[in-house]
């Protein structure tokens, strides 16, 4: 069983960490007192630092820095985009990012700010309509967000 720590400001104080105990003196500094010869356990000979959950770096997540509440999903849909003219442009993509209200993903077809899409998911439970807000071009790639135009109540990022 381990010994509660001391608090600041009497003989010494005490950090636990994992399953080693080190000492302290009064005063010290957090540095100073791992170099010192007052350390119980191994011998520490470099400082470490877990790494906090980072996003792989791509493309649509560079747009998704401007989506504070941006969640990464990987969900599969058909794109389609319904040209003024009659013509439509389909694509297979993968819905990267999500919030309770746009999604991010990549596209080759030529979108621009405002162009309306279908987005439809392989087993029919997404079948949305969706308007693009946000277009961000990298090396011949589109990166795109686009807002439900409606409200969706089986998607799963939620407010």
């Amino acid at each position: 069983m381990r010994k509660r720590a001391e608090p600041f400001g009497h003989e010494s104080a005490s950090v636990f960490l994992a399953d080693f105990r080190f000492r302290f003196p009064p005063g010290g500094d957090f540095p100073n007192a791992l170099a010192s010869e007052k350390i119980e356990g191994p011998t520490l000979h470099s400082a470490a630092a877990a790494s906090s959950r980072k996003l792989p770096e791509n493309f649509v997540s560079k747009l998704a820095q401007f989506f504070p509440n941006a969640t990464p999903v990987r969900i599969p849909v058909n794109l389609t985009r319904v040209n003024l003219g009659g013509g439509q442009f389909s694509e297979s993509t993968v819905i990267e990012f999500g919030t309770y209200k746009e999604v991010l993903f990549s596209s080759a077809l030529p979108l621009e700010f405002a162009d309306k899409l279908r987005i439809q998911n392989p087993d029919g439970t997404l079948d949305i309509d969706v308007s693009v807000v946000a277009v961000q071009y990298d090396c011949g790639k589109t990166a795109v967000a686009a807002r439900f135009l409606k409200d969706v109540p089986n998607w799963i990022v939620k407010p």
